[in-house]
């Protein structure tokens, strides 16, 4: 992805995250260099990946298959006590997440507002394909059975729970959608399993300076 179009949906984000009356943390807003000498204090952003998050899964269309996330908190296993993980994401009309399951992530996802998500669900066989079988999964609180490919539809203020190995797709419908995860700690370098290749972080060309980093820029500025 080139940075300029990377600078351009965080800037897009914002404004939706705003006008939906999400506010993130202050740093959010920081460049590059307002990151320097911050470490010892913030540690744990760095370290625990907090912060702006975007990818294309190395699809090179980012509109079509791609993500843009926030992660406000997360722990780091081993590291420290804490067990759970919070984003919030900004899922474009259409726009796909492909399939995939996490190994040991157990997480609600929760339309917070805009347009509806489209969640696509299967249960994952002992070798780590798709299952054909029958799948239960809590909407709201409420147990629902469902048929493997089943496709349910999450308007603002639903929410489903994913337990781990449960293979999952999503996108938007009738707009932006400001989805949130709630979750057990994340760790998108070790705990994702899509079906088909895909790359977790974006491949970046430097077509200009970074307005925001992510959480794949620290090591380089931090």
């Amino acid at each position: 992805m080139l940075r300029s179009e990377i600078n351009r949906h965080i800037a897009e984000a914002e404004a939706f995250f705003e006008s939906m009356r999400f506010m993130l943390p202050p740093w959010s807003t920081r460049g590059p260099s307002e990151w320097k000498g911050r470490y010892a204090e913030e540690s744990e952003i760095v370290d625990n990946g907090l912060g702006w998050d975007l990818t294309d899964f190395g699809s090179g269309s980012f509109d079509y298959v791609g993500l843009l996330l926030f992660t406000l908190r997360n722990g780091k296993l081993g590291q420290d006590s804490k067990p759970y993980a919070e984003k919030i994401m900004m899922v474009g009309e259409g726009q796909v997440t492909p399939t995939h399951f996490h190994w040991s992530k157990m997480e609600d996802i929760i339309v917070r507002g805009g347009g509806n998500l489209l969640v696509q669900l299967w249960p994952s066989t002992p070798d780590e394909r798709r299952s054909e079988a029958k799948l239960s999964v809590r909407i709201d609180g409420a147990l629902r059975e469902f048929e493997a490919g089943s496709t349910i539809r999450l308007s603002p203020g639903m929410s489903v729970c994913l337990e781990p190995k449960v293979y999952h797709r999503f996108y938007g419908e009738s707009g932006k959608v400001l989805v949130g995860e709630v979750s057990a700690v994340n760790d998108d370098k070790a705990d994702n399993r899509f079906l088909e290749s895909a790359g977790r972080f974006p491949r970046i060309e430097e077509d200009a300076e970074p307005k925001r980093l992510l959480v794949s820029d620290y090591s380089l500025y931090v």
